[in-house]
């Protein structure tokens, strides 16, 4: 009997911990063949974009140095140079609890990456993350350019008293140059669109407004 109990047990066990995955995997299978403006809300969803007059172009801070970014969250700044370390490599669309440093990603946007974040309330929304994740695996598996996009979390930890405007859990952000191919860094601006959900069809009016190519840095991964 006692064999037995303990043997039931195990299964259970193992089966508890098989179970999230398989969840995790029948659930992204509803977006397979859904195009990405109709992952999650409507654009509506989201508020006006707006700018900011942008600084850190080429401004290298030894890797380990925290910089005090002046946005909730950062589109543009000093950021780190490290190979390996910064920026985030292209392949990796999604990031969780092991996401890079905002030092590193400030890095990615200079190179023209457009930046999903979501915060604290998203993360620990199942439905949420799911949308997130479906985007972010519309850009997976491609070596194009264009599909310069990172899904990463913003937490507590990251605020030092900058918080996302209230009701609002998502954000777009992204380093413009002042238009392709412009070099006159006085032109450049960080671009910012917080939205209360994850909003597919927002996401791809963004990065049409602005691609990677409108960005200091267009042709670094």
């Amino acid at each position: 009997m006692i064999v037995g109990v303990c043997a039931a047990i195990a299964i259970l066990i193992v089966a508890a911990a098989a179970f999230k995955p398989i969840k995790d995997w029948y659930d992204q299978r509803k977006f397979e063949g859904v195009a990405l403006e109709k992952i999650g809300a409507p654009a509506s969803a989201c508020q006006k974009i707006t700018t900011k007059k942008a600084d850190g172009n080429q401004d290298h801070v030894p890797t380990g140095t925290p910089v005090d970014y002046t946005t909730a969250p950062p589109a543009f700044g000093a950021h780190w140079n490290e190979a390996g370390v910064a920026p985030a490599a292209f392949a990796r669309k999604l990031y969780t609890d092991d996401r890079p440093a905002l030092e590193s990603l400030v890095h990615n946007l200079e190179h023209g990456y457009t930046i999903l974040w979501y915060d604290e309330t998203a993360a620990a929304d199942d439905a949420t993350m799911r949308e997130i994740k479906a985007i972010a695996g519309k850009f997976e598996g491609t070596d194009n350019l264009r599909f310069k996009f990172i899904a990463a979390p913003w937490t507590s930890d990251d605020e030092n008293g900058k918080k996302f405007p209230s009701g609002e859990h998502i954000a777009f952000t992204h380093w413009s140059a002042g238009g392709a191919g412009e070099t006159d860094t006085s032109k450049q601006v960080g671009v910012f669109q917080y939205c209360s959900e994850p909003s597919g069809a927002a996401l791809k009016a963004f990065m049409l407004k602005y691609p990677y190519l409108d960005s200091p840095e267009p042709n670094a991964l």
